[in-house]
């Protein structure tokens, strides 16, 4: 299997439409209820759908940035308030934290070596 889709609610499709925008998704599906992009790099789509039920955020959006740094100032420059970061953590990954429209929380990072092959990572069974 492959991950390819992520969908998340939304209270105000044209308002979230254009945060992701800027912050370089493509927009590839768009109707008043729906919108899908493809993200900035590779082929991994994802998706808004509007609901009018309360937005309770959970699931943090992961955007992985070789120059995470550059990256970041370069949205800062646009406009884009980040709550926290870059900064390393424990984890051996580099992140910074922003929130989109509805505040669902999105972590742009540099994780390298350590993403899939941390020094604690699970050994496979012989």
């Amino acid at each position: 299997m492959r991950l390819n889709q992520l969908t998340i609610p939304v209270s105000d499709i044209p308002r979230s439409r254009d945060f992701y925008q800027r912050l370089g998704f493509r927009l590839l599906v768009d109707s008043p209820h729906y919108s899908r992009f493809l993200a900035p790099q590779g082929d991994t789509t994802f998706s808004l759908h509007l609901t009018s039920e309360p937005i309770v955020p959970g699931a943090v959006i992961y955007l992985e940035c070789e120059a995470l740094d550059d990256e970041v100032a370069a949205l800062q420059a646009e406009g884009f308030e980040f709550e926290a970061g870059p900064a390393d953590t424990s984890w051996l990954w580099r992140e910074a934290k922003l929130r989109d429209p509805d505040g669902h929380v999105i972590k742009l990072y540099y994780g390298g070596v350590n993403r899939i092959d941390p020094p604690w990572r699970v050994k496979p069974e012989a």
